[in-house]
């Protein structure tokens, strides 16, 4: 079943790359594509994507920002050192947001990628933001 939900996930969100592509939007209709794109991704949702890690949702957000929701679904924040974590965890994203083809229409829109982690209880952990200037 998981794999399931992931392939549509995925096909979902390729589908949504290449309608980007091929329509050269416009950043009104390319807010609206974003809305839809999370659309497409909640109804695989939640999926984990690690063993200690469930993306729970995506959002389009005001202002130009796609952001993920996720768990650590066995930590508390006051059990885990959340400051080494983010600064271990925000190398790897950022080189995912300037690399994947997947993310070149958020590149070209100058997206703002926000990946906002939450504890087992739902304390907010931390958020990082992947702005435009870090990525080009």
């Amino acid at each position: 079943m998981k794999t399931y939900r992931k392939t549509l996930l995925l096909i979902a969100s390729i589908a949504t790359v290449i309608i980007l592509q091929q329509c050269g939007v416009s950043d009104a209709a390319f807010e609206k594509a974003m809305a839809k794109a999370a659309n497409n991704m909640n109804k695989a949702c939640p999926m984990m994507v690690d063993r200690e890690t469930r993306l729970d949702n995506a959002v389009a957000l005001p202002g130009n920002i796609f952001q993920y929701n996720y768990t650590f679904i066995n930590w508390r924040k006051d059990s885990i050192d959340y400051v080494r974590l983010q600064a271990e965890m925000e190398p790897t994203i950022l080189n995912g947001v300037k690399t994947s083809p997947d993310l070149k229409d958020y590149r070209d829109h100058k997206v703002t990628m926000a990946y906002n982690y939450v504890d087992k209880n739902g304390a907010f952990v931390f958020k990082i933001l992947i702005s435009p200037d870090k990525y080009k």
